[in-house]
């Protein structure tokens, strides 16, 4: 089976098109600290991915520290990327 053509535009995996546009967002103040987020059946039809695509991409969030996911409530935004250093927050205190 041959490939197909790549969109020479589209750099990487889908799921980090919605892990940078989620995170956009986030630094943008679109959600805010407590704020909750999309569910990935809502990610997936606002980014015309698969579902486990659109978890991914909020796994990846979770990883970074920037949400966090409660079971039967949904995922919340837990602060900016980028809004300091905790662990040099706690050093100097």
């Amino acid at each position: 089976m041959s490939d197909q053509p790549r969109n020479p535009h589209a750099p990487h995996a889908p799921y980090m098109t919605v892990l940078n546009a989620l995170t956009a967002e986030i630094q943008a103040g679109k959600y805010k600290p407590g704020d909750k987020i999309p569910s990935d059946r809502e990610l997936a039809e606002r980014f015309g991915v698969a579902r486990m695509t659109a978890r991914r991409a909020v796994g990846e969030l979770q990883e970074r520290e920037l949400v966090r996911t409660e079971w039967g409530l949904g995922t919340f935004v837990v602060g900016p990327a980028g809004s300091g250093n905790e662990d040099d927050d706690q050093a100097n205190a």
